[in-house]
């Protein structure tokens, strides 16, 4: 059995207490978000679009590179998604490493 990492833990916990909207409709419609997670699949388009969310939210934008977002969110072509708990936000910006890092402005997306 592969092991998970505690971002991924944290993801499936946020997805169990409702704290966790998808889709980029979703996440534009709330009035706040602690940390937005990206999709390293996702269109350059949409990179933009959670840039400036991020931007709204006032709160980090986070690059999931190894496992795709859908995978974590168990919701099909997932390539945004907001947490709105503190504690567990707080939780996910301590643990990033290679798989997750804080996106940059420009940065580039990989597309496939």
């Amino acid at each position: 059995m592969e092991k998970r990492s505690k971002i991924e833990s944290y993801v499936g916990f946020a997805m169990r207490a409702g704290k966790c909207r998808c889709g980029m409709n979703s996440v534009a419609s709330l009035k706040g978000a602690h940390v937005l997670l990206l999709c390293a699949t996702a269109s350059g388009n949409t990179a933009k679009e959670a840039a400036k969310l991020a931007g709204k939210f006032r709160c980090k934008l986070v690059l999931c590179k190894g496992a795709a977002l859908e995978t974590l969110t168990h919701r099909e072509g997932c390539k945004v998604a907001a947490v709105t708990d503190r504690s567990l936000a707080r939780a996910i910006l301590e643990h990033l490493d290679e798989q997750f890092t804080e996106y940059q402005a420009g940065e580039a997306v990989t597309n496939g």
